[in-house]
């Protein structure tokens, strides 16, 4: 018993204790570290637990914002400044990039500070911000019209069940696991036939009638319970109105959150520009920033910071209802 006794009294047995967290008092710790009065209580281990969860969070979050930081940053340097830091990464010989040398300077704090790259993308040279436009002008049909059939899609889908309806869902999600490279040659032979390639339609079609938004919506409504249909129709209402007034009321947290996953997928879409629009006026900025050139390193800076700019208000003005959306799918409880 005595020897039990010691080895419960022993670091192992007082971390084990810690850990699971019961009460510990200065009988846990060997008899040479024990303090005089009394030790930890619960509170004061769960204080201490919590400290720790919150310098790990913290650290954690800090070491992920870095990038953004350095982008800021950067994007306030002179272009001579930058080219001394990072023009090795981009180094030529002979027309052929070559591996990086020396040791790249990352710095945070720029020497001398400089808005002359806002300027010239800005002012200057009008091109980039075309390209911005183009981005947005992507983008925000791609969105609307998707949720639009999307939503009367997913209607159809968690309304009514059967055979039928359950191998057209399945389809629509062995659709959805595939990548997109692996659907891209289809949609460019689509696009070829129906002779819209080069054109804005080559890359609306594709993104409206994906089937992303159908999926997750179908989930969404399926959550619905029946008997909220059930009292409608008892009521008088048509399948429009409880659609309209009792289905997409459900699902506003569902749609705010697919709308903001749909937008930022989107904005950063470089392959579906790339294969399907050879007209270098119709890309968006997103392929400018995946063709960075030695003489452009000072630009790109600039440019990445206002291509940041609306996602990160899309996702700081919607973060309400993307958590929503997807930790209560709805939000319905019966």
């Amino acid at each position: 018993m005595k020897e039990s006794s010691m080895k419960e009294s022993s670091g192992g047995g007082f971390f084990r204790r810690w850990l699971a967290g019961k009460d510990l008092t200065r009988e846990d710790l060997p008899r040479k570290e024990r303090p005089a009065g009394r030790f930890w209580t619960k509170n004061r281990v769960e204080t201490a637990r919590m400290v720790v969860r919150t310098l790990l969070a913290g650290f954690f979050a800090v070491l992920f914002l870095l990038p953004i930081i350095l982008t800021v940053t950067n994007s306030l340097m002179t272009p001579q400044e930058i080219s001394a830091n990072y023009g090795m990464i981009f180094a030529k010989r002979n027309g052929v990039r070559v591996f990086i040398s020396e040791t790249v300077n990352l710095k945070f704090i720029p020497d001398i500070v400089s808005f002359g790259q806002y300027f010239k993308v800005l002012i200057l040279s009008p091109e980039y911000l075309m390209k911005f436009w183009n981005s947005f002008i992507y983008v925000v049909p791609i969105v609307v019209f998707q949720l639009a059939v999307a939503s009367l899609a997913s209607y159809g889908f968690a309304r009514y069940r059967g055979r039928v309806r359950e191998v057209i869902f399945f389809a629509y999600i062995i659709l959805m696991l595939m990548p997109y490279q692996v659907t891209l040659v289809p949609n460019y032979l689509v696009a070829n036939w129906l002779h819209i390639m080069d054109t804005r339609w080559a890359i609306w079609l594709p993104g409206i009638f994906s089937p992303f938004a159908v999926y997750m919506l179908t989930k969404y409504m399926r959550r619905i319970p029946r008997s909220i249909y059930e009292a409608a129709e008892i009521d008088g209402a048509g399948e429009w109105q409880i659609f309209t007034q009792i289905c997409l009321p459900n699902c506003r947290g569902g749609l705010a959150s697919i709308a903001i996953l749909l937008f930022i997928d989107y904005w950063n879409m470089v392959e579906q520009p790339l294969i399907l629009l050879t007209n270098d006026q119709l890309h968006p900025l997103s392929v400018f920033l995946s063709r960075i050139n030695a003489d452009e390193i000072s630009l790109a800076f600039a440019v990445a910071v206002i291509y940041m700019v609306l996602p990160m208000m899309v996702f700081l003005y919607g973060e309400e209802y993307l958590v929503e959306g997807i930790v209560y799918q709805g939000g319905i409880k019966e």
